[in-house]
């Protein structure tokens, strides 16, 4: 059985305010950003030994929060079963593409660590994909991060079978894909704060779930998220600036003031057509 584990940071075990996780802004402490990698590494460690003891054959564990480093792979159990990517850009074979090893022969899709999208009420660090994105649509339904991904898994008939973070992360989880697991680990207090299990507890659950999800998977339970093809995707500007550059791209139509709107044919472009991020992507500096 083949797993790959997507990770992002804002719904990780014990991460519990906005200094821990986007650790880039101004004014943050080290000790910190420093915290907040090391509950992450954690997390990562405790749910690969869960799956592996569950009997994962092959298991991806990508570390794709802002861009990737925040996982110490040396903390990650070390088995040739396991497959580490610091970033979620790279190659697989001559390719060079995003989520690489993300395929046919993949059986399940699991995203921990993950948060609601943007604009979401009752949620900690709502957002979808960057800040300048105040909404991101898939045939008119409005996703996050967690449905844009589960649909580029969709392009290989690949089903989301996990989802770890907040309350209101896992409620958009459940209404995306009936039948996924989810780990909620933690409650709003507001947009920068949240309040939940102790790290060691939530770890725990986390790991159960993830256990859970493999034995769904293994038995048939689980179907890939598959919008309707050709599918429109549009994203709503948090500026007319934004808008207006966005439409700029080729084959992007500007809709109104602020929303700019595509037609893709496949699952995997779902991203590609505004950002470039999908399959055969240009590699920097070729």
């Amino acid at each position: 059985m083949k797993v790959f584990m997507l990770w992002d940071m804002e719904g990780a075990s014990g991460i519990v305010a906005r200094e821990q996780v986007w650790y880039w802004e101004e004014g943050v402490p080290p000790e910190a950003a420093a915290r907040g990698k090391s509950l992450l590494t954690a997390d990562v460690s405790c749910t690969v030994t869960a799956l592996l003891g569950a009997g994962v054959d092959e298991l991806i564990v990508c570390d794709t929060h802002h861009g990737g480093g925040n996982v110490s792979p040396e903390a990650i159990l070390q088995d040739p079963r396991v497959t580490f990517l610091p970033k979620s850009r790279g190659r697989q074979g001559s390719e060079f593409r995003w989520l690489p090893g993300l395929d046919e022969a993949t059986d399940a899709l699991m995203l921990p660590g993950h948060h609601a999208r943007a604009g979401t009420p009752g949620a900690f660090l709502p957002h979808t994909w960057m800040g300048a994105w105040a909404d991101f649509r898939i045939n008119g339904h409005s996703v996050g991060e967690i449905g844009i991904e589960a649909c580029f898994a969709g392009h290989f008939g690949v089903p989301l079978a996990l989802v770890q973070g907040d309350e209101a992360a896992c409620a958009e989880a459940e209404a995306l894909c009936p039948g996924v697991v989810t780990a909620c680990v933690k409650r709003a207090e507001s947009a920068d704060a949240c309040s939940g299990n102790d790290p060691a507890s939530a770890r725990e659950l986390t790991a159960r779930k993830a256990v859970e999800a493999v034995e769904k998977a293994r038995a048939g339970e689980l179907a890939p998220y598959a919008p309707d093809l050709p599918m429109s995707v549009a994203i709503r500007m948090r500026t007319a600036d934004g808008a207006e550059a966005a439409a700029r791209r080729p084959g992007v139509t500007r809709t109104d003031e602020f929303t700019v709107e595509g037609r893709v044919e496949r699952c995997a472009d779902v991203v590609k057509w505004i950002l470039g991020t999908g399959l055969q992507m240009q590699e920097a500096g070729t």
